[in-house]
């Protein structure tokens, strides 16, 4: 993946996609647009494919709250209902849509109603929440298997950086840094490790762990050659 976003050739498109398009299919990850709700299709497809071909499986897809806003998302949700596909919706409800806050863009109403309005079982929860977002999932995913048809999941959290990148964004005035600053309090990790205290030692080993994984992910993207001129016109399609 990293490779693929610094547009080399190892790449898991061949560093044609970028950041935008991603696919891999050796973990079932079966690929990511840029539109907002694009990938949703995608993840009825697939589910309807394997139900078709009666694989085991189930198609699960993330979005935030702004895909509620897309047309595309109530047709995947009414076809996903209509033929009681394996899927499992989770709806990451951030609060914002790029600078827009979510009571500027839509009613008074539960993200999660509008599933249950398709006739999809869906449950709520907070997303900061390691415990309960584990156990609402579990419930989810084992009623999908079961063949109960598609499954909603909605949970509750805060943006805390930029809407595209890796910082925080307070000077552009739509949110103050107290606003951040709250939300950043409200950290699952830190909650999770508040009621566990006996974890205080293994969370240090994790993320020097997982630092060390990205280092080498890093090095391997930046150690690839980048496309030749005539690989650029491979895998185009009219």
């Amino acid at each position: 993946m990293v490779a693929e976003l610094y547009g080399r050739t190892d790449g898991c498109c061949g560093g044609r996609g970028g950041s935008m398009h991603l696919i891999d299919l050796e973990v079932g990850f079966l690929g990511a647009t840029p539109i907002v709700g694009g990938t949703v299709p995608l993840a009825v497809g697939a589910a309807w494919s394997g139900t078709l071909q009666g694989k085991d499986r189930i198609g699960v897809v993330f979005f935030g709250d702004g895909c509620m806003e897309e047309g595309v998302m109530h047709e995947s949700l009414n076809f996903a209902s209509l033929h009681k596909l394996p899927i499992l919706f989770v709806c990451e409800n951030n609060q914002f849509s790029v600078y827009t806050r979510l009571n500027e863009r839509q009613p008074a109403r539960p993200i999660h109603g509008i599933a249950q309005g398709h006739g999809i079982p869906a449950y709520s929860g907070d997303g900061n929440d390691v415990e309960g977002v584990l156990a609402l999932a579990q419930t989810a995913v084992d009623r999908a298997r079961r063949g109960e048809g598609p499954q909603f999941l909605e949970f509750s959290t805060y943006r805390w950086r930029e809407h595209c990148g890796p910082n925080f964004d307070d000077e552009l005035n739509y949110r103050s840094v107290e606003e951040i600053d709250n939300g950043r309090k409200d950290c699952p990790l830190t909650r999770y490790s508040t009621l566990h205290p006996e974890l205080a030692d293994m969370l240090p080993r994790l993320e020097a762990e997982i630092d060390a994984e990205i280092a080498v992910a890093f090095d391997f993207a930046l150690a690839s050659p980048k496309p030749s001129t005539a690989q650029a016109q491979e895998c185009v399609y009219a």
